[in-house]
């Protein structure tokens, strides 16, 4: 399994043992439930959790947020972790996945400030601050699950590799109709993280 990163305690402060914990959990169970592929194990905290973790730089101070398609709680978890002030809902609809965020939130102590919701984004009624997912689909196919759940005012920020930018070109007609602009940040954790590179979309 990958080191502790030497910025992780920066990031994570005084739940940095909480974090600890939930990488140990997506070592193992994570892994052995199928969340997670084997050879996840050796980046867990770098490709992972402080680069779910590094979103948090961008979000406003006490915001809601909906982790959209939450699977084993990334970025949602991290978010949590490393911003306490953060009020999380992680959006799950398959069993398996739910069963593990609930385990997860138990074990981590988060009962108070995160909640799991199973359900499908289309689904669900509530809305956000901000709406964020990692890894669930294109542009084109995730923002429309994610926008009718976003607060008058609020923003989606939605983690991506490289491709961000081509992706943007695609949703072009997509984003023009729902009045979103769009920009592309790169955001780090912690000045001595890879960085992460987040999809920005507010109502125009």
């Amino acid at each position: 399994m990958e080191a502790e990163p030497a910025e992780a305690t920066a990031v994570f402060g005084d739940r940095i043992e909480s974090t600890r914990q939930y990488v140990d959990m997506l070592s193992s169970r994570g892994i052995e439930w199928g969340l997670l592929g084997p050879r996840e194990a050796g980046r867990l905290w770098s490709r992972h959790v402080l680069n779910s973790a590094a979103a948090g730089g961008v979000m406003p101070e006490g915001a809601h947020v909906v982790d959209v398609g939450s699977g084993a709680g990334l970025p949602g978890v991290p978010l949590a972790l490393a911003r306490p002030d953060l009020g999380v809902t992680l959006l799950e609809p398959l069993l398996r996945r739910a069963e593990f965020l609930e385990l997860a939130i138990d074990e981590l102590g988060l009962e108070e400030r995160v909640r799991v919701v199973r359900a499908r984004a289309e689904d669900h009624e509530d809305v956000y601050d901000v709406v964020t997912a990692r890894a669930v689909g294109a542009l084109s196919k995730l923002v429309p699950w994610c926008e009718p759940l976003l607060d008058d005012g609020g923003e989606m920020l939605l983690l991506k590799g490289a491709s961000a930018p081509e992706e943007l070109a695609k949703a072009e007609k997509l984003l023009r109709r729902l009045r979103l602009s769009a920009d592309v940040l790169s955001v780090r954790a912690d000045p001595r993280s890879e960085p992460t590179t987040v999809v920005r979309l507010r109502r125009a």
